[in-house]
């Protein structure tokens, strides 16, 4: 999706808002940030943001920060799931689902090998 004007509103394109949620992510610590390329392997989306908080605090903390911020750029999430347990948040922005994980639903549920044959690329902290 190119940049597209919509009544005040202003959406990124799915590459670039993959790459701002996970530099979002990174301003919380969380860990294990990636992006993955899904777009050749389904319709479901264009991309996958994985990434790991520690506790379910940091998971809403992670999430809740990606909301706010692309909230205030006026990107909003289609749906949101798991807030009310913590353990795995997900954000549907349609071209790119996020997925914020407590490190054990995320070896559970493995995206990564599920989807292994999409292209991923590693964010980590410049600090």
């Amino acid at each position: 999706m190119k940049y597209q004007q919509l009544e005040g509103y202003h959406f990124l394109e799915s590459k670039e808002l993959a790459e701002r949620i996970a530099e979002l992510a990174l301003e919380k610590k969380a860990t294990n940030v990636i992006t993955m390329h899904v777009r050749p392997l389904t319709t479901m989306a264009d991309y996958f943001v994985i990434c790991s908080g520690e506790t379910s605090t940091q998971v809403k903390a992670i999430a809740d920060h990606i909301v706010f911020e692309l909230k205030s750029a006026r990107n909003r999430p289609l749906s949101t799931e798991g807030l009310s347990n913590k353990e795995w948040v997900l954000l549907d922005y349609i071209d790119v689902i996020t997925h914020v994980f407590q490190p054990h639903k995320r070896e559970f549920f493995a995206l990564e090998n599920l989807w292994g044959d999409a292209e991923i690329c590693e964010f980590k902290d410049e600090e």
